[in-house]
């Protein structure tokens, strides 16, 4: 029997493998198994040349105006890199095909809605057979069933062209101010019409609708009554300063029957009425705003001092009573539209008379401008008798309108001296305005005790 001999390397012979495997770029672990060599300096420098110079040559294929064709299955849609047509096209071809998966939806979505109110019509006779009565939430927070022309000026309209792309929606939701819900009863006898024909009386009931909360109202399909024997307004610039013909005006909302009687209403003593001395513009409304008197009574050519000349172009004056204001500016080549209410009196009509901008718009309504547009905003009706929260809203609102560089002239803004630094103050200085001009004064016409106080201040938008 033949027995093998397991030879066993020396240590010396060890060493001398090792050697040459590591010439040879290998080498062997512990107990003699080969184990792979790392890549010589001279090899990894090659691969790296070889990477770059395959990089490169792809790149100058791709950019030298070749299509790029990649073998996709047939169900995959193509794709164009470097074809701008063919990317164009295949743009098109999928905005066209998502229009129409948006109209489906909406096609869906109104079976849905057709569906629901179907299903809420069984529920309810149900309920009304077993003696259920309606909730508010039944009725979209109305509290009964809205019917007729209010049914059909505030519940949303199926656009004719299906889904819009620019509205993102495929109704229209006629615009409603909230609190009107809170008030049904009146606006229902506010839309109690004949439709096509003239419009109620109702200029005094609509307003007071509005000063609710009820803000906008909804449209109406009837025609408001001219007034008789109506006489066209005077030309520019005459008109700025004449009283308009009495026959311009329906006086039956209003105690004065003509503009004779608000003018000495004006004049009389006593008296609560809204901007009582506005009509006489003959009176104290000739002379507001032609002198600065060192006081809150800043000038119209002192404030348009503080701008570069020709850079205050249009404007609004919340609260403008008669439009005095617009229509001094207006001498100056400014362009300034008035917010008033008809308060016992045909504020928008004495505006409108005067060749200016009148528009029917309350306090707690957002402002009808984009962000940035006007130069000016004037108001004289800002004071304590606004909420502090409303206030606020109103404030930030005037900030968003005017644009980078734009002034704010707070006029006479009558306050208690307490609220003065302990609300107001920290109210504009939360808005961001830059104080350009500041003033202060005591109002001393009731008695130094009441601690009343006028302020005045122009207030610049930053330019960033």
């Amino acid at each position: 029997m033949h027995t093998t001999k397991l030879r066993i390397p020396t240590s010396q012979q060890q060493q001398q493998q090792q050697q040459r495997d590591a010439a040879m770029g290998g080498g062997t672990d512990g107990y003699g198994a080969h184990r792979p060599g790392r890549p010589s300096p001279r090899r990894s420098k090659m691969m790296i040349l070889l990477v770059v110079i395959a990089t490169n040559l792809v790149s100058v294929y791709l950019f030298s105006g070749a299509s790029l064709s990649l073998r996709l299955p047939a169900s995959a849609p193509s794709i164009h890199l470097w074809d701008s047509s063919a990317l164009l096209r295949d743009l098109n071809a999928t905005r066209a095909a998502l229009s129409a998966a948006r109209s489906e939806i909406a096609v869906l979505r109104a079976q849905c809605n057709t569906s629901s109110l179907l299903l809420e019509s069984v529920l309810a006779g149900l309920g009304a057979i077993h003696g259920d009565k309606p909730t508010v939430e039944e009725f979209n927070g109305w509290p009964e069933e809205p019917t007729g022309e209010i049914k059909l000026a505030i519940e949303p309209h199926r656009l004719p062209l299906g889904y819009s792309v620019k509205f993102g929606t495929d109704e229209l939701h006629p615009v409603l101010g909230f609190a009107c819900r809170n008030f049904q009863e009146e606006l229902t006898q506010y839309m109690t019409y004949n439709a096509s024909a003239e419009c109620p009386d109702d200029d005094a009931f609509a307003l007071q609708l509005m000063l609710k909360g009820c803000e906008p109202l909804p449209r109406r399909r009837c025609r408001p009554r001219s007034p008789a024997r109506y006489v066209e307004p005077s030309p520019l610039p005459g008109s700025l300063w004449s009283i308009p013909p009495d026959t311009s005006v329906n006086w039956s909302p209003y105690t004065c029957k003509n503009y004779t009687c608000l003018i000495n209403r004006g004049r009389a003593r006593g008296g609560s009425y809204e901007c009582k001395d506005c009509f006489d513009l003959a009176g104290k409304e000739r002379r507001r705003w032609l002198t600065d008197n060192g006081g809150p009574g800043f000038s119209i050519d002192g404030v348009l001092a503080s701008r570069r000349p020709g850079t205050v172009r249009v404007g609004l004056d919340i609260g403008g009573g008669t439009g005095t204001f617009a229509a001094r500016m207006r001498e100056r080549n400014v362009t300034v539209v008035t917010t008033t209410l008809d308060l016992d009196a045909p504020f928008n009509r004495f505006v409108a008379s005067r060749g200016l901008v009148p528009l029917h718009l309350s306090i707690m309504q957002r402002l009808p401008f984009a962000d940035g547009v006007l130069d000016i905003v004037h108001s004289m009706q800002l004071s304590n008798w606004v909420p502090g929260d409303v206030l606020e809203f109103a404030l930030f609102d005037i900030y968003r309108v005017l644009r980078p560089g734009g002034v704010f002239w707070l006029d006479h803004f009558f306050c208690l001296g307490p609220q003065l630094n302990g609300t107001y103050v920290p109210i504009l200085d939360r808005v961001g305005f830059r104080r350009l001009r500041w003033k202060a004064s005591r109002k001393l016409d009731l008695g130094a005790e009441r601690n009343e106080w006028y302020v005045s201040a122009l207030l610049e938008k930053p330019m960033t």
